[in-house]
């Protein structure tokens, strides 16, 4: 069974394993999570999924309502493909309803087609593409989808 919890500081080490896994060559740093954490809950709203006590995946949201920006997506590699991704972003995307927006975006490589089916699977298409937005040639699309029922929980 998989469980959705808050992100706590605690979970760094084994959140900062996915991220170096899943972002090699440009991951976000402890400092940069840490960060993240203490603007929690503002501004910002992290979770981790995790099944038999381990962490498989995290996500975060930075909310400026009426929008929500996907900070970061990541699983584990070998929990991708068993719906860690999906239960995360779903996550996502309820809060984000919950708090009141009414829209869901984020940036997402272009050649990433694995995270690309995954997003237009959960109704979000792309609105745009930023060029060498993750350096030279590695641009990124920008995706996004209406949230219904804004305001309440799992509206979206």
């Amino acid at each position: 069974m998989l469980d959705l919890r808050r992100m706590r500081w605690w979970d760094l080490d084994r959140v900062f394993e996915i991220e170096r896994a899943s972002f090699g060559e440009d991951p976000w740093t402890v400092t940069q999570f840490w960060s993240e954490l203490a603007r929690v809950p503002e501004s910002r709203w992290y979770v981790v999924a995790q099944r038999s006590g381990r962490i498989l995946g995290y996500a975060g949201l930075l909310l400026v309502v009426p929008e929500a920006d996907v900070a970061t997506v990541a699983v584990a590699p070998e929990a991708r493909g068993s719906g860690v991704g999906t239960a995360l972003m779903r996550a996502l995307a309820d809060r984000a309803s919950a708090v009141g927006a009414s829209r869901l975006q984020l940036e997402v490589r272009a050649e990433n087609s694995g995270a690309r089916a995954l997003y237009e699977s959960l109704g979000l298409t792309v609105d745009g593409r930023r060029r060498n937005y993750y350096g030279p040639g590695l641009d990124a699309l920008l995706m996004s989808r209406r949230l219904a029922g804004a305001g309440t929980p799992g509206g979206s």
